[in-house]
């Protein structure tokens, strides 16, 4: 895109997959956000997708592939919200002809999928990939980071953090508490402590009652990071009680937490309460309005800042380990190699 003239152009967007994250931006870029509209939308039929862009901009035309979205004159820049096995395909795709994307984590199931797409976005020249890890955008994610920054609590010792889902469906199976689930946490965790990961495990203990066959929940994960900080993530997809992201850093002279969302105090029959989010979408609602925003500016002005496809390979890499930690019950190595100049 030519950004010479194009800061009060509005930057054209296509989305591919139109399910509970893909309508959401869209409703997000439409009615919540500034300098952006979108004009194409693919879904895995073309029905699905007509009936998710409707009441948003009937007007924005329903492709039957995703690569038709991308290759479409009229569309600038691309958001990937498809299915993760996917994601590849369509990120390489919006690459080759020169296209800004944003893609929705995990940037790719494999670790040489995820080493293709830096290799040819480095071939490109300069970054075009945004993966979508929005909790570096939530307010209290930053406050915590600047307080370990600033040194209030001396240097961090111990990491305690838990990521609760109320419930998951029969498709859910163990390996997704990782890439589905866990996979904030190892971009989020990395980037707070400005630290990286050498070794994974995870322990099962008791499981709930409340999950099927193909699912051993919950899991804890046990990480360790270059500078000896010792991390442990509590899974628990099906919690019963609500959606709850929890975090607390210990370090030599105090202790950080994630404050509970605000919510109104109720005092009603005897007891004082207060609500708990279901919704993901609700709990960092702000926040991925923060990250969109900022992909939209930095397609408009041709220098995109937010996570890179370094961040999702950085992942994906903990992630592989965590997996084979989940079937050897071992600790397992994570080797993360230098980080490409692009990136840095």
């Amino acid at each position: 895109m030519n950004t010479a003239n194009q800061q009060d152009k509005k930057l054209r967007i296509g989305v591919i997959g139109t399910g509970a994250i893909g309508v959401d931006h869209i409703r997000r870029c439409t009615h919540t956000l500034s300098g952006a509209e979108i004009v194409a939308v693919s879904d895995v039929t073309i029905d699905n997708a007509k009936k998710a862009v409707a009441p948003h901009n009937p007007n924005a035309k329903a492709y039957e592939s995703g690569h038709d979205v991308i290759n479409a004159e009229d569309v600038d820049a691309v958001m990937v919200t498809s299915w993760g096995p996917t994601h590849a395909e369509y990120v390489l795709s919006a690459i080759k002809v020169g296209k800004y994307v944003f893609c929705e984590k995990p940037l790719a199931t494999t670790i040489e999928d995820c080493e293709k797409i830096m290799k040819a976005e480095q071939a490109h020249g300069h970054r075009l990939v945004q993966v979508g890890f929005m909790r570096p955008y939530d307010k209290d994610y930053r406050e915590l980071r600047k307080k370990i920054a600033d040194g209030v609590i001396g240097a961090p010792l111990i990491v305690h953090a838990a990521h609760r889902n109320q419930k998951v469906g029969e498709n859910y199976v163990t390996s997704m508490a990782i890439f589905d689930t866990l996979i904030h946490e190892l971009d989020v965790l990395r980037w707070l402590l400005d630290d990286d990961y050498v070794s994974a495990q995870v322990i099962f203990p008791r499981q709930t009652s409340h999950t099927h066959a193909k699912l051993r929940d919950p899991q804890i994960v046990l990480l360790e990071t270059k500078s000896g900080i010792r991390i442990d993530v509590e899974i628990f997809v099906n919690c019963q009680y609500g959606y709850d992201i929890q975090c607390s850093v210990v370090g030599e002279k105090g202790i950080v937490s994630l404050p509970d969302p605000a919510a109104v105090l109720l005092r009603s029959e005897a007891k004082l309460s207060t609500p708990i989010f279901t919704d993901w979408k609700e709990r960092f609602i702000d926040a991925y309005d923060v990250e969109v925003q900022e992909f939209i500016d930095g397609c408009k002005s041709g220098k995109i800042k937010g996570p890179s496809s370094w961040n999702g390979y950085v992942a994906a890499v903990a992630a592989e380990a965590c997996v084979k930690a989940q079937e050897t019950q071992a600790i397992e190595p994570i080797s993360i190699p230098e980080c490409p100049v692009m990136y840095k």
